[in-house]
């Protein structure tokens, strides 16, 4: 069992997934952009691909709590991805979702460059490109936040 703290990051991972997704949804649907009085053109990209990072984020913290890991300011982005590295190299997280997939087995390698690369892109994206040109990395980025969160979050459930 999780404990509350690893529980509140999981939490916090599934809102800022939905809403990444939900921000996604406004930006392609024109129905819902006139509901809110905003023009067809106006997209919010950068945005998914921000919050889509955050779940990534706070997936990781989530697990890393449940281990008794805690990673702290300055530098908690970066520490918490090293906390994470070392439970792929130890093989922890691999143990893990062994146990959870009896088939089809998600590599923790694929989740730790899951991580890195949106973490890359949340900067990259969020800081130099037109909004409008974000569409496929949004969508990457949603699908991405979505795969690493179901994951953890059912490393933290059979636990």
């Amino acid at each position: 069992m999780a404990s509350d703290r690893s529980l509140l990051y999981i939490q916090r991972a599934k809102s800022e997934l939905d809403l990444a997704k939900a921000i996604f949804k406004l930006s392609v649907n024109n129905k819902m952009k006139a509901e809110l009085e905003l023009k067809e053109d106006s997209t919010f990209f950068s945005n998914v691909i921000c919050n889509s990072y955050y779940c990534i984020f706070y997936s990781a913290k989530a697990l890393l709590q449940s281990k008794n890991i805690r990673t702290k300011p300055p530098e908690e982005h970066k520490k918490t991805l090293e906390e994470f590295r070392k439970l792929v190299i130890s093989g922890e997280i691999y143990r893990d979702l062994l146990k959870i997939y009896e088939s089809a087995i998600v590599r923790a390698d694929d989740l730790l460059g899951i991580f890195r690369r949106e973490k890359r892109k949340r900067g990259k994206f969020t800081y130099q490109k037109l909004p409008q040109a974000n569409l496929k990395p949004a969508k990457e980025s949603a699908d991405n936040a979505e795969k690493f969160y179901r994951n953890i979050n059912m490393i933290l459930e059979n636990r």
